[in-house]
Order: C-alpha cells, then structure tokens, then sequence
C-alpha cells in the first residue's frame, strides 16, 4: 500500500493496481534498487484514511543490527571530512547518519501520517509498505517537474539550512552558491533559454533553506538524461560528484538506502519528480531517521549536530506513539 499527497494539495492519494502502468517510483541514492507501486492514481475519502489502523505491528522486525553514530564518533568523521574538503579545495561534501528511535512501544502510523501532511503541506508527503520496507517521509525539494503538454522543465537549487528564526551566514551562502551553478550548468546542455529566479527564503516545518528556482523547455525524449544528470545533486552529494560520492561511501556509517534517492509520480498532466530527503525507514520495533548536512571547509561539527537534530524532529516530532 501506499498513501500521499502533492505539495500544496490535500487530496489523499494512491494507486490502484488496476494496471502494470507504474504510477509511483521510488529510486535509491545509488540507483541500484527501485520500489513501484503500479496502476492509476486515485483519490481516497479522508474518512475511509481515518478508519484504517496502520500500526508498527505491521511492519518487519528490525534484523540491520545497526548502532547510530554517538556525538562524538559523528563529530569526530567529522572533523576528517572537513580536513578531506580543504586538502582538496572542495566547495561542498554532503556527510549523513542514521538516527534510531527504539522508545516506543506502539506507533500508529495512521495518524503520524496525517500529522507529518499537517506540519509540511508545501512537500510531497507519503507513508508505503511493499511487505519487504515500509517508509514514511516529507521533503519540498523538486528534482524535475515536466509539463506534457507544453514541455515546460522546472528544478531548484535548495540548500543551506537554518531555524527559521537564524539569520543567513557566509557559511549557507556560499554551500548554495555551487548548488545553482551546477544545476545552471546541466540545464544549458538542453536548452539555450533559462529562466532563473531570484535566491529566496523556503520555509520547511522548523527550519529554512535557501532557494533558486529554474524554468526552460526541453525534449520530451531528454528527461531521463536530464534527472540522470542531475541526480544526485550537490545537495545530497557534492561537488565534484564522483570524488563525493567516494567519500561518502568512505566515511558514512551505513548505506542510504531510498534516503536522497528520489521519487517519481507520473500524472495525467506531468511528470514529477521529489528529493526524498526528511525520511524513515519503518520497522516493528524501531524507526531509522536519515538526516545530513552539507558540509565545507567553514563548517563546525557541533553546529552540524544540532543541524541533524532538527532535521530528525521532521519525522519523530510526527509520530503517534504509545
């Protein structure tokens, strides 16, 4: 099963199985596992929602034997990743961990739902259980989104992140700055007119980001090869890419997974496609957080700390439990 809905739309959705016609798609980070939910899409009565019990007794046990990264072990990877970036004058690296919420004895999911829709109604919000993996999540940012009928491409550059209250340092400006360039760069190769905005505030639950957006026309037959090329973008990965992405491999503890993969809906009308940043991964007896950061030479770790925090109250501030 699977549930969600669109950003800034609060019609409860899913997919009806009717059909092989893949109505949902989700993409690992890496781009070697894929989970979809076939069929079209339908609108489903809120109250029929309210009536559907959807517990953590449901799902599989948690079997990953896995240990989340202690302050301190973070902070100290840390501390290495940041030497990593200055010895190689990299503008950005994107470091993440694994928070694990075991204090709980009975989530119900139904109404965790409903609160994650309620706290973040500009993302794209689902909550799925394929029977093998379970994942609920909330993220604003667009990867791609495709007109049908008038060809029209839209991405965004997002990143920096502060509470809502915070003002904006060198430190935020200058992670977004490569972030625009990169996503400018790629764009160019499709089309010979960019509409570029204006960076501007986008407000996420408790927290900020900084935010460019982008506007071109493309060749339908282009659009794989553009979200290939942009995917993953400095925001969940870095610049330069492949360097990135070796260290990431290097010095996280564990494996994305589905988190900073992204997400794929197919309508009548577009095509669209999510970041699938603020998530979980689901178990009977545990909730898996995956929150990051992106990190440069200006970093603090402890600061950075506090960043993946907040990041993490995305999801538990959201749950239902007793």
């Amino acid at each position: 099963m699977i549930y969600f809905k669109l950003p800034f739309d609060e019609r409860l959705l899913s997919a009806d199985k009717k059909n092989t016609k893949n109505a949902v798609n989700f993409f690992s980070y890496n781009g070697s596992d894929q989970i979809s939910f076939s069929g079209d899409i339908f609108e489903i009565n809120p109250t029929e929602f309210d009536q559907t019990l959807i517990t953590n007794e449901a799902l599989n046990d948690d079997t990953t034997n896995s240990s989340a990264e202690t302050k301190g072990e973070y902070c100290q990877t840390l501390q290495q990743v940041i030497e990593i970036i200055k010895e190689n004058h990299l503008p950005k690296l994107v470091y993440s961990r694994r928070k694990i919420f075991t204090d709980f004895h009975t989530v119900n999911y139904t109404e965790s739902f409903k609160n994650l829709c309620k706290s973040y109604p500009n993302a794209f919000r689902y909550l799925f259980n394929d029977g093998k993996n379970a994942w609920m999540g909330a993220f604003s940012e667009v990867l791609g989104k495709f007109n049908k009928s008038t060809h029209e491409f839209e991405t965004m550059a997002l990143a920096g992140t502060l509470p809502v209250s915070e003002e904006w340092s060198e430190k935020e400006i200058e992670e977004q700055k490569p972030v625009t360039n990169y996503i400018q760069n790629i764009l160019t190769n499709y089309s010979d007119h960019i509409d570029q905005s204006e960076t501007y505030d986008h407000i996420s639950g408790n927290i900020k980001h900084l935010r460019t957006d982008f506007k071109t026309s493309i060749q339908p037959e282009d659009l794989d090869k553009i979200i290939q090329d942009l995917h993953p973008t400095p925001a969940v990965c870095g610049i330069p890419k492949d360097f990135c992405n070796e260290n990431i491999r290097k010095y996280e503890k564990f494996p994305r997974e589905f988190y900073a993969g992204y997400i794929k809906v197919e309508t009548d009308e577009s095509i669209l496609y999510f970041v699938n940043l603020r998530c979980a991964r689901l178990y009977k007896d545990s909730v898996h957080v995956f929150v990051g950061g992106g990190i440069t030479a200006q970093s603090d770790p402890e600061k950075e700390w506090r960043e993946t925090e907040l990041k993490s109250e995305a999801i538990l501030k959201n749950l239902v439990i007793f």
